[in-house]
Order: structure tokens, then C-alpha cells, then sequence
């Protein structure tokens, strides 16, 4: 127990209104070569700035050496929507890529390039890939870059056609786009045909989780793959679909599964997976996911009633030869009326597999409910098998929600997550906040 801990240190704010959902990545990044830390995320009507700012897609520049910060606009009111969050890259010239699309309410993903190396305050004119044709009108959301340096190219993994994880591919660092086909399809159930977390390596293999449906409309399953040289593999290695690029798509249940639905867990049986982090270092991978505990319902019924009052985070840890899948903490209730199963969420350190941030209203310390969402660290020595905790934030009197660990530079241990009052994806008063150090 670290329940004699020092006191937490009280984080910086980066941003006064600001907020992101979990499939966009990445969402910040350290820029070791000016030593910044560069954060995307969206303003809400409901903060300050009101209606004049609201769906501002936003990027914070954080200057690590003397403290100085400063919050650059993409787009003026695109969309008061945390899905529409931008992801960054920075190219191999220095120049930053930021990249972001609607929430299903139109047929384009935006990219603005900057117009200097590493330098965030000024953007050449945005460029706009239109999905119309291809989606058939019905819109696409997110955006996830990385680049791999053996093919001198850049994907930007997308939501569209059928709500399906489909690709765009650039040759030329990000200036001009191609559609590059479907990773998944299948018949859709309920809303979205798969959520997909993906880590990259930067040079030869994007590593991916994903889920069957939204978890309110199946009982998910989570599945693992990656793609190397244009070609899918499950875990071992087998190749489950070649070509990548151009595919028509596979059913993700060709991929190896990481968390079975209906499977048990410490007396616990866990539906509804739902993908939350994945991060790599060197051959082993380590990803949070959420689950629902002991649904009384079982596969979801339309007319059923939902009891989404404990939601679990799992940890599953791949050390090379195969996946182990561990408890990690209590979630709590979902967090929002309208999206059950929102948590509170956690992250995977990038620089640290052993180590992780989450978000919760239970201590993970004592098991005791607490009146907010409050940050804790955990780490591990047994890879997963057993968790020690730290209060990042304790006695908050607004909610702390969606941590994440900043990457980019192994030297600098950021973590950022928003705090407030959060009523949906489209209406929050939250502002940005980071936390330097990992002690």
C-alpha cells in the first residue's frame, strides 16, 4: 500500500477548455529537438470562450525549459466534438502533420502541415480528403498517423465506409493522401463496425486491437494483429491477409484473441470488451482494455435493461511468445447516462510497459469509492500479475478523466489528462492539466 505517499503535485494547465476521445493518436508528442510537448484536443461551448470557441480544433505548445505555453488553432468551430481531436506527427524535415475529421457529420479528414521545422505557430492552408464517394455519404472519424521509416510512407488509420477501421496512405510525408482500403468489415451491428488502438514500431510493423462492434449494441471480444510488409498477421506471425493496401477487409475474428468475452476472471465473468491503450517496447506489447463485471444481462438485448455498474480495467501483457491478461483495477459505473460503458479510462507508459496511469472513482489502493474520478499510478514487477498504487490526484472536487503518457522523448516522463464536468462527447467544461515527473 502507498497510502503514506507525499502529497500530490498539483499539475499545470496547458489549456482552460479542452478535451479528447481515446481513438485518435497521437494526441500529444514531446518534440525532443526544442524540448516541447504539442497537445491536440477540442474546445467545448460550455468553457471558457463560449459559443465564439467552441470545436476549436486546438494544439498546445508547452516549452518543457521555460515553462512558457501557448494554444495554436487548426480550425475555428469545426465541431464542438472530443472525437474530433487531431493526431500529430512530427516528419522526418521537422515539420509537424495534424491531422482530424468530424464525428460522422461530414465525408472529409483535414491535415494541416506546419510551416516551419518544430515550430507550431504557423500551419500552411488546410487540405481535405473527401470520403463521399467511398462512404457513401455516411461521414468519417478519427485519425491515427505513423509514419514507417522502411517504406517511406505514412498511414492515417480512419472510421469510415460501413464505419469500418479503413486506411489513407501518403508517399510524401503527409503532403497528399491515397485511400489504401479496409483493415475489417463485416455486417454491422448497432452503431460502428470495430474500435481499433494501433502502435507503431516507426520503421517496419504497426501493431492493432480491436473490437467487434461498440460495446452497447455486442458482447465484444478484443483481437490482436499487425501489419508488416503489406501484409496482416495474427500474433504468431501467420498471415491472415495480404495485401494491405487495396483490401476489401477481413473479419477481425481471424486475429488471435487477447480477451474472450464471457471468460473469467478472479470469480469475475467479463463482457463487452472495449479497446482503451496499446504501447510498445522492443518485441513486447502491453494494452489496457475495459470490460463490464458480472452483467447480469449477458449478451445485450434491445429490450433488456443495462446493468453497466462495475466496469473493470484489464491489463494484457504480450512478452514475445504469447498474451497473459490481468486485473487491473475497479472502474466503477459508467460514466456517462447515454454511454454506459465509458470509464474513466487508463494509459500504458510508452517508455515503461511496467507502468501505467488510470483514471477511476474506486481506489485502486482501498477499494473505496471516492466522490470524483481521481488519477493513480500503478506499476508492476511481475508483469501485471500484481499492481502497486500512488494517488496522482486525491480529494479533487471535479472529475479527472482519459490519462495519457506523453511520447516522443524517453528522457521526459509527461502525463496529461482534463478535469471537470463532463455531460457527453459534445458538451464539457474541462480544462487540460499535465503532470511532469514520475514520482
Amino acid at each position: 500500500m502507498d497510502n503514506h505517499a507525499p502529497s500530490p503535485q498539483e499539475p499545470l494547465v496547458l489549456n482552460n477548455n479542452g478535451a479528447w476521445c481515446w481513438f485518435q493518436d497521437e494526441r500529444a508528442l514531446i518534440d525532443p529537438t526544442n524540448n516541447t510537448l504539442l497537445l491536440g484536443s477540442v474546445a467545448s461551448p460550455e468553457g471558457p470562450g463560449g459559443l465564439d470557441r467552441g470545436g476549436n480544433i486546438e494544439i498546445t505548445v508547452l516549452d518543457l525549459t521555460t515553462g512558457e505555453r501557448k494554444i495554436n488553432v487548426l480550425h475555428e468551430r469545426l465541431e464542438p466534438d472530443d472525437h474530433n481531436a487531431p493526431a500529430l506527427l512530427i516528419r522526418p524535415d521537422g515539420r509537424y502533420v495534424a491531422m482530424y475529421a468530424k464525428h460522422k457529420t461530414d465525408n472529409y479528414s483535414r491535415w494541416r502541415i506546419s510551416v516551419r521545422p518544430h515550430d507550431a505557430s504557423e500551419w500552411e492552408p488546410e487540405q481535405q480528403f473527401d470520403w463521399t464517394e467511398l462512404a457513401n455519404g455516411r461521414g468519417a472519424t478519427y485519425s491515427n498517423l505513423h509514419a514507417l521509416t522502411a517504406e517511406n510512407r505514412v498511414y492515417n488509420f480512419v472510421r469510415a465506409i460501413n464505419d469500418d477501421p479503413t486506411l489513407m496512405v501518403s508517399d510524401d510525408d503527409g503532403c497528399t493522401w491515397n485511400y489504401g482500403g479496409k483493415l475489417f468489415t463485416r455486417p454491422k451491428i448497432g452503431y460502428v463496425n470495430g474500435y481499433t488502438r494501433y502502435v507503431s514500431n516507426g520503421i517496419d510493423r504497426i501493431d492493432l486491437i480491436t473490437t467487434d462492434h461498440h460495446p452497447r449494441d455486442f458482447n465484444n471480444s478484443i483481437y490482436h494483429g499487425y501489419i508488416q510488409s503489406d501484409a496482416l498477421h495474427d500474433t504468431e506471425g501467420n498471415v491472415v491477409s495480404k495485401p494491405v493496401i487495396g483490401a476489401a477487409g477481413i473479419n477481425q475474428t481471424s486475429l488471435t484473441t487477447v480477451f474472450e468475452a464471457g471468460s473469467t476472471l478472479d470469480g469475475d465473468t467479463l463482457t463487452h470488451g472495449w479497446t482503451t491503450d496499446l504501447r510498445r517496447q522492443g518485441t513486447e506489447l502491453a494494452a489496457i482494455v475495459t470490460c463490464r463485471a458480472n452483467d447480469v444481462n449477458g449478451p445485450l438485448q434491445r429490450e433488456q435493461m443495462l446493468d453497466v455498474d462495475d466496469h473493470r480495467l484489464l491489463y494484457a501483457r504480450f512478452d514475445g511468445a504469447g498474451w497473459k491478461l490481468h486485473p487491473l483495477a475497479v472502474a466503477g459505473p459508467g460514466l456517462l447516462p447515454h454511454e454506459q460503458d465509458y470509464t474513466g479510462l487508463g494509459a500504458v507508459d510508452p517508455n515503461n510497459l511496467d507502468s501505467v496511469y488510470i483514471s477511476t472513482p474506486v481506489d485502486p489502493r482501498t477499494g473505496s469509492a471516492t466522490p470524483h474520478y481521481e488519477i493513480y499510478r500503478g506499476t508492476t514487477t511481475d508483469s501485471g500479475a500484481s499492481w502497486r498504487w500512488k494517488a496522482i490526484t486525491e480529494g479533487s472536487i471535479v472529475d479527472n478523466l482519459r490519462p495519457m503518457v506523453v511520447p516522443g522523448d524517453p528522457a521526459v516522463h509527461a502525463v496529461c489528462w482534463f478535469r471537470g464536468s463532463m455531460k457527453s462527447s459534445q458538451a464539457y467544461e474541462t480544462e487540460v492539466v499535465v503532470r511532469r515527473g514520475d514520482t
